[in-house]
Order: C-alpha cells, then structure tokens, then sequence
C-alpha cells in the first residue's frame, strides 16, 4: 500500500469529486459485510482480508477518541504499522457524524444515517475497543487511567477528543439553546423547536470567533435553514449573530447568497459579541443590543476536548488548543502524545477531511518512529468542502497544504487552490457520493 497515495485522498473517489467538510445528499449508505453498498447504486463490494491484533507487539499506542480523526489513526497504524498492539478508548460504542447533520433540521437525513460503530476497526484491523471515559493521562511515561482505575500503558498516546464549548453567561442548561454543533440529541431537540415555531417565527443563529469547527458550517447551516423557512415558515426570518468581521471563508458565494438569494430571510449582523443570555425570554444579550428568537441556535466559542485542557497540552491560541509538531503532531508540550484533529492548533482547517489526513500523517509518522525511523519531511494534506446554499444545491472549496521547513507548518498552495463560482445541483449530489467515501475511509 502507497502511503504518501493515501496521504492525499481520502477514498476511492471519482478524480471529478471534491472531498468536502460538510454537505451532502440525502442517500443512505449501508456497511454491509466488506462492502460499501450506497442506496440506489449498483457498488461492488470491495473485500478486506482481516488482520488479527499482534500476539507478540513491537509497540503499542493508545488512541483516545473515536470520531473521524481517531476512528482513522487507529486503522491506518495497524495497516501500516510493523506489529504495532493498537487501543482505542471512545466513551459511546457508536459515532454520530457531524459532516451532513445540518440536514437533519432541514428533513433530509435522520439521525440513524450518521451513525457509525467500531465493528469493522475490531474484526478486519484487529484493533481493541474500550468503552469507557478517561480519567487521566500520564504524557511522560504515556499511560491512560479510566473512569474504573483500569490503567493501560502505551508507547505512545494520541488524542483525538475532538472539541469543547465555553461557558456562555445565563444559560445553565444548553438545551434551551442548542448548538446541536456535536451531533446527536441537540440535533434532534434543534429540529423540533424549528418544527414547532410558528409561521412567522425568528430564528437566532450565532457563529462563534475563529477558529471554531468547519469554518463554513454555521453560514451553510444558515443557508439551509433559510431555504426550509423560505417554504415551512413563509413569513419567518433568521438573524445571524457572527462574532467574526466577516464571513470566515467563501466569502464571495456566502455574500451572494446571503444578500442575493436569501436577503428576504436572512439578517446578518457581524462582529456581534454576546455578553450573556436570558433561556426563558430566549434573548441574547449583546454588545450590540438586545436579540430575541423564537429559536435560538447558540453555537459557543470553542476549545480543546477537556481532557486536553486537563492534562497541560493547551498551550497554544491563548491556552485553548494544542500545539503541534506537524510532521508527526506530537505536542510541544509532552513529545509522547500526539494530538490531532480539533484539538490540535495548525494552520489547517478544524473539519472531518482534515482531521482524516491529519490522522493518516501522524499514523505514517508513528508507523516510521516506531520501527525507528523518523516522519516523513514533507507531508501533504488536502481540505475541501461543498457548502450546502439551498436544500439542493451546494457550491465547494478546495485546498492542498504543504509542509514549510520555514515555518514549521503546512501552507496552502496556492496553485492547488480553487473554489466553484455559484452553485449547483450536481455539487450537492457530489456531496453524498464523498460522504460514502470518506467515512468507509475511516470506519471500514
């Protein structure tokens, strides 16, 4: 198997799709056995000859988490790793995915179709499973301890917990304004309150400073929601509240549909600064003035999963993410733990596709430390994102990182950098087929 082939893509795609960090169709996928079978299309089952856990390893490494960025490190470390013994410790025997979750409050994927579980990591990687929360790491003679007093000794730890949310002044209970930005039951609670306002409803979204979890998904959730209320709630109206200057990416598709194409529903309002809040009014208060919704779509700041807090490895954007070395993501702080995907600080976008690649460059990098070696000197990675703009139509952003020996970190290059101008259906329906793709890639 070509590392440096997988390093760049994330799946078997068709060389005109684009990966992407959000978006897609409303097409099931079903894991069935070995192969990838997609609703409607006639696959080919593509077989895996399993690969048992190592009886004798020549080293071993714990992952702790097991979204996209963690479900992928573990798998490639027992492809590509010599013997390597690999843990992973997740506290739900399934996985929700975040990537298509804005199209649950829009109708157009249940919650069921984002689920994902660890049978196939076990059964073709070998990989061992532990269900429980941690408690504690040890980052320098790397250990795990859980919530039970279980402590499991490792070569090396990564940490892939994903994100956390600020505490954001008034609002004691979060369901009464869900983010729903990790998906699962504020997804479902999100929906219902969107279901049950009335027709000529306001809707309140709020898009937290930079950096923050897939750059554009608050304005194409803001798009989604504004073309279901366009046809659910003809006379309602959505305001969204971005903390930031100005849209944070795809500018110019989100200026025009923003202004063009959903001006008749949509208010946006930035650099807005949200002091604290009032659940039961269901106001925002703000630094511009009092806002109140029907629903409100609170989406906080954000940071590094606590446990990355916890252990002393936030040592990086004001003490709220992880810095790494990129070459291999091991922390600045304690060289033993590596730590990818939203909780590290890169130059990199925090999305599903990055942390995909991040986890295929940190298991390479372990993969050549371990037989003692050391990372690869010039890493690639690829982020891409389709942006959903109506209910069936998405436009889409592409972007290759290099590794610069300069700067010590990955830099987009410039000449592989290309965004779609408008929007389209086939792009939307090019969303699902990537999907597939890419969570095979990580879970298959």
């Amino acid at each position: 198997m070509d590392r440096r082939l997988f390093l760049l893509g994330s799946a078997a795609v068709a060389a005109s799709q684009l990966p992407a960090c959000g978006g897609g169709s409303g097409e099931s996928t079903a894991v069935d056995g070995n192969s990838i079978v997609t609703a409607g299309e006639d696959s080919r089952a593509r077989p895996v000859t399993p690969t048992p856990a190592p009886t004798s390893p020549k080293a071993r490494v714990i992952v702790i988490g097991g979204g996209m960025a963690g479900a992928t490190v573990a798998k490639y470390l027992r492809l590509w790793g010599d013997a390597i013994d690999v843990t992973l410790v997740e506290r739900s025997a399934s996985y929700t995915s975040c990537i298509l979750s804005s199209l649950v409050l829009t109708g157009q994927r249940t919650m069921s179709s984002l689920a994902f579980n660890y049978d196939k990591l076990r059964t073709n990687y070998g990989i061992r499973t532990v269900f429980e929360d941690v408690v504690a790491i040890d980052p320098v003679a790397p250990s795990v301890t859980l919530a039970s007093g279980t402590r499991l000794v490792a070569d090396r730890i990564v940490m892939a917990p994903g994100i956390d949310f600020d505490p954001v002044t008034g609002l004691t209970d979060p369901n009464a304004m869900p983010h729903a930005w990790k998906a699962g039951p504020q997804t479902t609670l999100l929906t219902q309150q969107l279901k049950a306002m009335p027709a000529n409803g306001v809707v309140v979204l709020t898009v937290p400073k930079a950096p923050y979890r897939c750059p554009p998904g608050p304005y194409e959730r803001a798009c989604l929601l504004a073309d279901w209320i366009r046809v659910n709630k003809p006379q309602g109206k959505l305001i969204v509240l971005d903390a930031n200057p100005d849209f944070v990416t795809e500018k110019d598709n989100f200026t025009r549909a923003f202004i063009d194409l959903h001006g008749k529903v949509i208010e946006y309002r930035t650099n807005v600064v949200i002091d604290s809040v009032d659940p039961g009014s269901r106001t925002l208060f703000t630094n511009g003035g009092a806002v109140r919704g029907d629903v409100v779509n609170l989406i906080p700041a954000q940071r590094a999963g606590a446990l990355v807090q916890a252990s002393g490895l936030a040592n990086a954007t004001a003490g709220r993410f992880a810095a790494v070395d990129v070459l291999d993501y091991s922390s600045t702080f304690a060289p033993k733990v590596h730590v990818i995907g939203d909780s590290s600080a890169t130059t990199q976008p925090k999305a599903g596709h990055i942390a995909n690649q991040e986890a295929k460059v940190c298991a390479d990098a372990l993969a050549r430390i371990l037989a003692g070696g050391s990372p690869d000197p010039a890493p690639v990675t690829n982020s891409a994102c389709f942006s959903t703009i109506t209910m069936s139509q998405a436009s889409w952003l592409h972007a290759l990182f290099q590794y610069d020996a300069a700067s010590r970190s990955m830099q987009p290059v410039s000449a592989a950098t290309r965004a779609s101008v408008g929007w389209g259906r086939e792009s939307f329906k090019d969303m699902g087929t990537w999907y597939q793709a890419l969570m095979a890639d990580s879970f298959a």
